[in-house]
């Protein structure tokens, strides 16, 4: 005869419903953020289409920009390859690179290459040190400065006609001749016009901040931007691709770096990695680790008193005695041992003598009373009542055996 064995649900065991109750809420959470974020895409979605491109009316977009070329008479395109870019260049064409810093080194030796022949005019906003190095040698791009309004301090007659404007950014060094060094910063220009072939030149644009649509009306920023950028007939806008086909050319070591910017190279490719991360994707991070820490905090902390309950079984006062002295001699705590000995054979004798509760605890009161009763001398109850820890488990159990018949003692005087 087989006996059916049942599994009995104690306390400690949470039925179907209270798992839904404590879920839910997480749940709904999670379910809020789903939807918002579906929303906020779809809203979104319109006509922005990143940072610094020409068709975004985003805040960060440069929309308006390329509408105020556009009316005084300057075409627009955008271009997402290094093929695309390279063929447009030309004496009456402005080419800006929008992330110099995106493009692997061959995309950057293959630009200069295509624009360094050219009348035309190039602008690189923002580019770092590796970049600077490739896209315009002889100049060195040092420490990034605040973008704040500042006076040109240049003859350079955009900058002059312009004035104060928003730049900062990437500032730049350089001992090439004929070099208008605009917009400085400790002595540093954040603007940069070097002179090229004929009429041509390449603009370095520490910062991207007047060709943004939420600062285009600020300062001198339109001034500044539309002269850098409508010097020519044509604008070509490069907006580089990871999907570009020659980012994948001339491999990682392709021999035309130069042993010299090896260093610069390896911290280029970890600047790339973080440019490549959205800004709202870093913050978004951050406020998840700080929802993730304030969730912790609020499940460790207790909301009120403890509250005792009833034990799914009745558990026998010499098991749970048994089972702390396990704990005690597993951990070799005889020092707690002993003291939860002494305060418990103290606590017990105290009411024999006389002594009250609050008084279990002082030696100048027990140990009187106690060898009142006894004709044990004052000293040797000290150390059995009070006294240090013991050395090793012999003496626990010595020290158990003494406070037993101590406490005998006392109940029968």
């Amino acid at each position: 005869m087989t006996e059916a064995t049942t599994i009995a649900t104690t306390s400690a065991s949470r039925t179907p419903h209270q798992i839904w109750l404590r879920v839910r809420g997480l749940l709904l959470a999670l379910l809020i953020l789903v939807v918002a974020g579906i929303t906020f895409a779809a809203l979104s979605s319109g006509d922005q289409h990143g940072r610094l491109d020409p068709r975004s009316a985003d805040p960060y977009g440069s929309r308006a920009v390329a509408e105020l070329l556009k009316d005084r008479g300057v075409s627009v395109s955008v271009v997402t390859t290094l093929d695309e870019a390279t063929d447009a260049a030309g004496p009456d064409t402005t080419l800006l690179v929008a992330g110099p810093n995106l493009l692997t080194t061959y995309q950057q030796y293959r630009l200069r290459t295509a624009t360094g022949d050219t009348a035309g005019r190039t602008v690189l906003v923002a580019p770092g040190p590796p970049s600077v190095a490739r896209l315009a040698p002889g100049v060195r791009a040092v420490s990034a400065s605040r973008v704040t309004p500042r006076p040109p301090d240049c003859e350079l007659p955009a900058a002059r006609t312009a004035g104060t404007a928003d730049t900062g950014g990437i500032r730049y060094t350089t001992d090439a001749d004929g070099a208008n060094a605009c917009y400085p910063d400790d002595g540093l220009p954040t603007l940069l016009v070097l002179p090229g072939r004929e009429t041509g030149d390449t603009v370095l644009l520490g910062s991207p901040d007047i060709l943004h649509n939420d600062r285009l009306d600020e300062e001198g920023n339109a001034s500044l931007a539309l002269q850098l950028l409508g010097s020519r007939p044509h604008l070509v806008w490069y907006l580089p691709s990871l999907t570009d086909p020659s980012a994948a050319e001339g491999g990682a070591d392709d021999g035309t770096d130069g042993g010299s910017e090896g260093g610069e190279d390896e911290s280029a490719g970890e600047s790339g990695f973080i440019d490549l991360i959205p800004s709202g994707w870093l913050w978004g991070t951050l406020q998840l680790a700080l929802a993730a820490v304030l969730t912790a905090i609020w499940r460790a902390r207790r909301l009120g008193p403890l509250v005792t309950e009833r034990l799914p079984v009745a558990v026998r006062a010499s098991e749970s005695t048994e089972g702390r002295a396990r704990l005690y001699r597993k951990a070799n705590a005889r020092d707690r041992a002993a003291d939860a000995l002494r305060s418990a054979t103290r606590n017990r004798i105290a009411p024999l003598l006389g002594v009250s509760s609050r008084d279990t605890e002082s030696p100048e009161v027990l140990l009187p009373a106690v060898s009142a009763r006894l004709t044990t001398t004052d000293s040797d109850l000290r150390t059995l009542l009070f006294g240090p820890a013991p050395a090793d488990d012999a003496a626990l159990v010595l020290l158990t055996a003494q406070l037993d018949a101590l406490e005998r003692e006392v109940r029968t005087s």
